[in-house]
Parts: C-alpha cells; structure tokens; sequence
C-alpha cells in the first residue's frame, strides 16, 4: 500500500493506494472510526463490493442507499435520497457517510455530507479509474443542473480516500480510457516526462496492465494532493487542474449529460485546449499533433459532431470559471506548462470550435 497525504492543516487526510483495500477490517477500523456510516453506491458498484465493504465495517451500524448510474442521475433528487435516508434512521452529526463508487458518487455522496447538519464526515472508496486518480481527491462536491455541468455544489473534504486498485479489474474498457483522459491532463498542466511516459506505455494502460495504472495512479494523486494543498479553494493554481474542463463540460450539458462519459468529454476537451493554444500562437502545432494522437490512441473523441460550434459556446459562457462575462480558460504554453488567462483573442476561440464541434470537415 502507497501512502500520500492532502496537507490542509487540521483537515489534512491520507490516500491510501493499494490491492485489496476494501477487505481490510482494521484499514477501515483506523481510518472510519464512526459508530454510524452510511453507504452511498449505485445499481453498477453495488452489486460487485458492496457486501465486502459492509462486512470489513462491522460491528457498526451500517445503512445503505443504492443510486441509478450514470452522469444524468447526478442531481439533487438523488442528493435529497441520501439526506432522506439520513434523516429517517436518524444519523447524528458523528456518523460518516462512505462513497462507494465513481465520481458521480463521490460527487453526490459528498455533497449530502456537507450539507447534513451542517457538515459530516466523509470516506471516498472511488472505483473507477477516473474517480482514482482525480474526483475523489480535492473535496469538490456537488450535482449538474440542466442549465451547466457542476453548478451546484460545495468544498468538503473526505477523512480519507481509500483507492482500491482490485476494482479497477471490472471496469468496462469504456471506463478505463474514459479515466486515461484525467491521468494525459496532469502531464500536459504540468509534468512533460509523465506525457512522454504516457505515449510510450498507453497500450499497457488500456491493457489494464496492473503496475502500470498503479504508476498513473500514484502520480496522478501526487500532483493532484500538492496542488489542492496549496489552492483548496481554486483561487489561483488549482484552476489549472480544469484543463479542457470548460470545452468538455459544454459537451456534456448540450448532451444533456447522456452521450459522452465525462472522461470523453475532457479528452475532446484537452485536444481543444491544445488547439486553442496553437490559435493564439502559444503551443507549436508539433505539440498539438502529440496531444492529438495520444487522445486518438487512448480511444477518446477528437471531435464532436452532434454539437454546433454556437451551442457549444453558450454553453461555455455559464461555465464556473467565467468572471466579468469573459470566459477564462486553461492553456498550454507547451506539454507541461500550462495557466489560465481570460486575455486571448476571441477569434481563436471562433475558430477552434469551428474546427472541434459540428459535422466535420472534409
């Protein structure tokens, strides 16, 4: 088992990275010191590690509510479910919620604990690559709203993350390249030689070679922790970690969040970063070749036809980064150097929707 830590003062917490962690009473006894814990997870996960986790907590009082899956079922219906199930077996405010599954549950699990009298504790038990090494790190919580992806929502950090690498072995291949588009933004923000390690061993990832995601995994979370540690809040370099999020958020809510899975939708959306760097004459088209053929290699689209390049863009408009009516995005200067700026010309960003959404061009 890896061991990193989240430093936040008195609200720091570890991730635990290892085989097998589900099935560990005294890990859980160590770590979820709750009388009380409720178990969030949905009709996908459930079935699979639901009884192992409810057996590595007892003797505790365990409750459990099982969620519809998928990115559409992220909303605050499905939040007051959980608060619903809270209230009536009468959780006090010493009680720890668990989610047991990918970022949708993280998300919405995490977002019941912040908000249930005022704020519980909470553990991600992510099982999803995507959620591994990048959701259930950081303590965004929340659910979509028609109108944009993630608009609602709080900052409330977990006790802990406890990342089982033994789930990843039942996630559909879909998933798991849906994760790799996370694990290419960490290498393009900030770390060259992790994207140049990414295009030499991707076959080996979408392998589900073992030490291989365990490597992606691990330095992933290490990036991500340092990071949050010094921006929680996302008032300066912990916006960088939205790279390709503003282009692929619009993709999800114009699809009403049914089509493409969020890692898709980032891995377009990372192309489009790339691409909109070169339109302002920052990243060389080398660079963006590189980028365009990882995403292609991983199996995550490089364009979206069922979007026009004008729905895309009012889209982007209501995105939580847009200050002063100006839309602020993530760019790269080069593969690992990226930053965040509102000052770009517009007809750059014109053209790269032009060239990213809508049918295609010959």
């Amino acid at each position: 088992m890896n061991t990193l830590k989240v430093e936040l003062g008195s609200r720091s917490y570890p991730i635990l990275i290892g085989d097998g962690l589900l099935g560990q009473p005294d890990l859980l006894r160590e770590h979820v010191p709750a009388r009380d814990v409720l178990i969030v997870s949905n009709t996908t996960v459930a079935p699979l590690y639901l009884d192992t986790l409810s057996a590595a907590l007892e003797p505790r009082r365990v409750v459990e509510v099982i969620l519809p899956d998928g990115e559409s079922h992220k909303t605050l219906a499905n939040v007051a479910r959980i608060l619903d199930v809270l209230v009536a077996n009468r959780f006090a405010r010493d009680c720890t919620v668990v989610a047991l599954g990918g970022g949708v549950v993280g998300d919405m699990a995490g977002f019941a604990a912040a908000t249930y009298q005022r704020g519980v504790s909470y553990v991600q038990v992510p099982t999803t690559l995507l959620s591994q090494v990048d959701s259930s790190v950081g303590g965004k919580t929340g659910v979509n709203h028609p109108g944009g992806k993630n608009l609602i929502g709080a900052f409330h950090q977990p006790i802990v993350v406890l990342a089982d690498t033994r789930t990843l072995t039942s996630l559909p291949p879909r998933e798991l390249r849906a994760g790799l588009a996370e694990v290419i933004k960490y290498g393009l923000i900030c770390d060259p030689q992790f994207f140049a390690w990414l295009e030499i061993h991707m076959e080996e990832l979408l392998a589900g070679e073992p030490v291989a995601l365990a490597r992606v995994i691990q330095r992933s979370c290490e990036i991500k922790a340092e990071i949050v540690g010094r921006d929680e809040r996302e008032q300066g370099d912990r916006a960088l970690l939205n790279l390709g999020h503003t282009f692929g958020h619009a993709v999800e809510s114009a699809t009403g969040y049914k089509q493409w899975l969020h890692g898709e939708a980032i891995g377009a959306g990372l192309l489009m970063a790339a691409a909109m760097s070169r339109e302002c004459g920052l990243m060389t088209a080398e660079d963006v070749v590189r980028v365009e053929r990882l995403i292609a290699r991983t199996g995550l689209p490089t364009h979206i036809d069922a979007v026009s390049p004008e729905t895309a863009h009012e889209y982007m408009r209501i995105d939580k980064k847009v200050q002063s009516g100006r839309i602020r995005l993530i760019l790269l200067r080069k593969i690992g150097e990226a930053f965040i700026t509102a000052d770009y010309p517009e007809p750059a960003l014109e053209r790269t929707l032009r060239e990213y959404f809508g049918p295609a061009r010959g």
